[in-house]
């Protein structure tokens, strides 16, 4: 066991801690983030038009009219819709923010180099005349949503590093002393924006000339086909939810390392959910951002059936009494006092069933959702802090199949969990001085 928790830290955990400090991931994690609380918000609307409630429809129809649906779904497209444009802004904000030059600069850069790498087309009138006035053309809205995540990721990291390296080797346009800071901003900005912008017009017109025809096309096809091919299958899932659920046993949090490189796949998936929800259509994906988060009950390691082990099955004082603190922000998916208080960080007795857990809920909601037993998710941003059963019923688009999953997923992990907790409760229990062959009543009988 020594030898175990020592490869742990001298070998992965150093390993671990640089991949969690990757700045690219990090910033790929975050920069994605920006965008749910829009999502989260465009997902309450879409709920709101789409309740599971007899003569719901109709109720409304008779005050607002039969277009009041189409009109509640307004925010929806206007949320959802620009998940890659935001993502564009928020990953070249938080990656600038890392190497300390000027953010909101890199963030406008990658929006303009994000939306030049877009194919859209313009007609002019009169054909070459300086006077051209525009009159037609416009921005594909779906590539500014989910299908333009990977080219928004691409191009933010890029034109940021771009940015980056211009400013830091001092290549910029400097004003004089007693120049507002805002304009001497704006400056600085004209020489790795100009560069950025070029580049990327190349490129664009370089792709057109193939049989890719656009930048979106080329992403596509060579770097999102294959993860999302990757990510959308349960042997991809598993492997990303190992990874994950090992790195929280080395004190790191998986799920946002893990993030970092899923979160456009399982996003995207989520959005063409949403979409064939929203026209009644049969939903196309299982593993979404949701779906992981609806098998986790009680957090990463679906940690909240440990917690009612200790609660009902503690002979141990000490981890009785952490069951009973850890269970309110278990109810809301957070598990750190279990996983750093138990603790499940280090512990090789604990760090078993942590990861075998969820990898066993995650193939029984597989199993339940392509055997037709239980709802798909419905691409509804719910949010992660949801307490089970409710998370489960929103998650599926108001199916009580969904609630059920989350149930039969609590099962579970309380089966995985309570050999294991039993042999740790053991023992803590002789650790405090009770005695292993005695049980807490009989000691109580004895005493009295």
């Amino acid at each position: 066991m020594d030898k175990f928790t020592s490869v742990i830290e001298n070998k992965v955990m150093p390993i671990a801690g640089r991949l969690a400090g990757q700045r690219h991931l990090n910033a790929l994690r975050d920069g994605i983030i920006l965008t749910m609380p829009l999502i989260i918000i465009g997902s309450l609307f879409l709920i709101l038009a789409n309740l599971p409630i007899p003569g719901w429809f109709e109720f409304w129809a008779g005050i607002f009219g039969d277009q009041w649906a189409t009109k509640l779904m307004y925010p929806v497209g206007v949320t959802f819709d620009i998940m890659a444009l935001i993502a564009a802004f928020g990953i070249a904000y938080r990656l600038a923010e890392k190497y300390d030059v000027d953010p909101l600069t890199a963030g406008a850069i990658s929006v303009a180099a994000f939306l030049l790498a877009t194919p859209y087309q313009v007609s002019f009138t009169p054909e070459g005349a300086a006077e051209a006035i525009m009159v037609g053309g416009g921005i594909p809205v779906a590539l500014m949503g989910s299908k333009g995540l990977f080219v928004a990721m691409i191009i933010s990291m890029l034109s940021t590093e771009i940015y980056r390296f211009i400013v830091q080797k001092d290549i910029v346009i400097k004003m004089p002393d007693g120049v507002p800071p805002a304009v001497t901003k704006s400056f600085v900005a004209l020489i790795p924006g100009f560069v950025v912008i070029t580049l990327i017009w190349l490129a664009r017109i370089l792709v057109e000339s193939t049989s890719f025809n656009d930048l979106h096309n080329l992403v596509t096809q060579v770097v999102g086909a294959p993860l999302s091919a990757l990510g959308g299958t349960l042997g991809g899932s598993l492997v990303a939810i190992f990874v994950a659920m090992f790195l929280w046993t080395t004190g790191i949090h998986g799920m946002n390392v893990v993030s970092g490189v899923m979160a456009p796949i399982w996003y995207g998936a989520m959005d063409e959910n949403r979409i064939a929800f929203q026209n009644g259509e049969e939903l196309p994906n299982i593993f979404t951002t949701q779906f992981f988060e609806m098998m986790n009950v009680g957090g990463s390691g679906a940690t909240f059936a440990l917690v009612l082990c200790m609660i009902l099955r503690a002979r141990s004082k000490q981890v009785n009494q952490l069951g009973k603190l850890g269970f309110g922000p278990a109810l809301f998916n957070i598990n750190e006092p279990i996983i750093f208080g138990l603790p499940i960080v280090m512990n090789p007795m604990m760090m078993i069933p942590f990861i075998l857990t969820p990898l066993l809920t995650i193939t029984a909601t597989y199993i339940g959702m392509t055997t037709g037993l239980v709802a798909k998710p419905a691409g509804l941003a719910v949010p992660w802090t949801m307490p089970p059963i409710l998370h489960g019923y929103l998650t599926t688009g108001g199916k009580i199949s969904g609630a059920v999953m989350q149930l039969v997923n609590i099962g579970i992990a309380f089966l995985v969990y309570y050999p294991f907790f039993k042999m740790w409760d053991k023992q803590k229990f002789i650790e405090e001085g009770g005695n292993e062959t005695v049980q807490p009543e009989e000691k109580k009988a004895a005493s009295i």
